[in-house]
Parts: structure tokens; C-alpha cells; sequence
């Protein structure tokens, strides 16, 4: 079964106090995901994300199907990382880790998603022609809202 590693990273115009509380922060997740996705939390959630949160939502990410994906908040280390696991979900693997810490001029934000596809040789062409590129997209649009929050890194 083919295993695969996204890596992306984005300066922020922000200080590290800013930055963790929206990021750490489920409610906040809607807007930095994109609107054709469908994203909405089904469970209750807390203010701010805690190590064995578990989150529910509801997500179109390929054809408008709705699917459930449910993860779990394993580790938590304020202001520097957290990572979300999927216990429920479209992947046989996802792993995605939320690293922050601060720069010159604001914060360096860094994601690394280990991830596999589900149905072996077919998953692995999906990812060939259609996970990756999706998740290059839901990234650029991540970028793009956090840009649109916290203006334009300029350090």
C-alpha cells in the first residue's frame, strides 16, 4: 500500500499568540477550508483544542458527496504544535502534524500530512491524479484566508 507525505509552509503577519489561538480554535477551521468542500462540525467543541478532543464534520471533498470524517486532537503543545488523526474518515492513514513558531517579522507555520489513500493500487493512482492535487488546492486556499485574516507577510 503506497504511503505518501504532504509538506507546505506559509509565513504569517502575526505574532505567535495570535496565530495559536485561531488556529487552535475548531471554529476557525470553516474558514480556512474552502466554501465547494461543504465543511461543517458535527460534534460539540471547545473553544481551544485539547490532546483526546474528538471532532466530527461533514465534508464534500470530491463530487459534492457528503462523507463523515471524524479526528482525533492526539498531541497539543501551546503556541508550538498540535496533530489531528483520523479515526473515521475517506483514508486508510491521515496524520496531519500543525507546527508554529515565530520569525522575523511574524510566524512560520508548517504542515506535515502523512497520509494513504484507501484500495491499494487504486488509491494510489488517486493520488497520482486527484488527492494531491487537491490538497495542493486546499492548501492554496488556506494560504489565501490566513493572507486575508492576517494580511500579507511582509518580514
Amino acid at each position: 500500500m503506497a504511503f505518501y507525505q504532504f509538506k507546505r509552509s506559509q509565513k504569517i503577519n502575526a505574532n505567535i499568540d495570535d496565530v495559536w489561538d485561531f488556529i487552535s480554535s475548531p471554529a476557525n477551521l470553516k474558514e480556512i477550508t474552502p466554501d465547494y468542500m461543504g465543511f461543517d462540525i458535527t460534534s460539540d467543541s471547545p473553544e481551544k483544542m485539547y490532546p483526546g478532543l474528538i471532532i466530527s464534520y461533514k465534508v464534500s471533498p470530491l463530487l459534492g458527496i457528503k462523507t463523515t470524517w471524524v479526528t482525533e486532537i492526539t498531541q497539543v503543545v501551546d503556541k508550538q504544535f498540535f496533530i489531528d488523526e483520523q479515526r473515521v474518515g475517506p483514508y486508510s492513514l491521515w496524520h496531519h502534524q500543525h507546527h508554529i513558531e515565530p520569525i522575523e517579522g511574524g510566524v512560520l507555520m508548517s504542515d506535515i500530512v502523512s497520509y494513504q489513500p484507501p484500495f491499494g493500487v487504486l488509491g494510489a493512482i488517486a493520488n497520482k491524479f486527484i488527492i494531491r492535487s487537491k490538497l495542493k488546492e486546499i492548501f492554496a486556499y488556506r494560504k489565501s484566508a490566513l493572507e486575508k485574516r492576517f494580511g500579507k507577510y511582509n518580514g
